[in-house]
């Protein structure tokens, strides 16, 4: 199978399609130019082009420290993802080369990428082999896949604490049921094998990590710290980041001083959200 099923966005911010021909609407961006920069993490600032997959096998909705909530700001990836694309990886590829420009760096996000990992690997494959790209993948860490990763050069994984379960409080709020992923969320946001793979494999290679949680709560560092860091071998701190919770400028604004300070305390790295700085909430950019 060389499909994969893309969010409404697949491959942005562009200014041609698939096919070579110029998009009549400009990038969301409202830039003139294909490409927007990497908006977190290590690399955040660094020209970048996007493919976002959609599904996901969790439903993150979190609760900042003044009792508000928070969900994915992704939901049309994960918690319904009914408008989708679907593409041959080749056609992907050739979406890509149209738009590259100055570009050399390619971000594969979600949803979460790995369900599809067949179809991802030869992807990842292609855009080495026949774009020479820099391939971040973002992930939550529940998953691991040898193919996949061996194309990949920077790992992204947010590992999700227990602050992102659904409860029947937070369910309420949005009007949402709690079936499907929702119920299965509490169970599957910790997988400490897949991410000790992820340590394993760049610690044997060049291939770079970063793990990224989201931090809404004071006493967030203490799980960080006893249900992922104390289960984990030789990985580096350097590679532990912390984001401030928050899909818009004032929710971050929020967090962001209790976030800091939690950064500097511990020794870990604080990532920002530029992406939102520059262009808000919106998806596109």
């Amino acid at each position: 199978m060389s499909k994969l099923v893309l969010a409404n966005e697949g491959v942005f911010p562009v200014v041609k399609d698939k096919n070579g021909n110029p998009l009549s609407d400009q990038p969301k961006t409202g830039l003139l130019m294909p490409g927007t920069i990497q908006g977190e993490g290590k690399l955040a600032g660094v020209p970048s082009l996007f493919i976002r997959l959609s599904s996901c096998n969790l439903r993150c909705i979190w609760q900042m420290e003044d009792g508000s909530y928070c969900r994915c700001d992704t939901t049309y990836a994960s918690f319904h993802p009914d408008q989708t694309i679907e593409m041959e990886v080749d056609e992907i590829v050739q979406w890509l080369k149209h738009n590259m420009g100055s570009v050399k760096h390619v971000v594969v996000t979600g949803g979460e990428p790995l369900l599809q990992k067949k179809p991802l690997a030869l992807l990842c494959q292609k855009i080495k082999e026949e774009l020479n790209l820099h391939i971040t993948i973002e992930s939550n860490g529940t998953l691991f896949d040898s193919e996949v990763a061996q194309w990949v050069d920077l790992f992204s994984i947010s590992p999700k604490l227990r602050n992102s379960e659904p409860n029947s409080e937070k369910l309420a709020s949005y009007n949402l049921k709690d079936a499907g992923p929702f119920k299965f969320h509490a169970d599957k946001r910790r997988n400490i094998g897949a991410l000790q793979s992820y340590i394993d494999i760049c610690n044997q290679s060049d291939k770079e990590l970063q793990l990224k949680f989201v931090i809404g709560k004071t006493e967030d560092y203490k799980e960080i710290q006893s249900e992922y860091l104390d289960q984990l071998a030789d990985y580096h701190s350097n590679d532990i980041l912390l984001m401030p919770l928050g899909a818009t400028r004032e929710e971050i604004a929020k967090s962001a001083p209790m976030v800091l300070e939690m950064s500097i305390a511990n020794g870990w790295r604080y990532s920002p959200r530029v992406h939102i700085d520059l262009f808000g909430s919106k998806s596109g950019v």
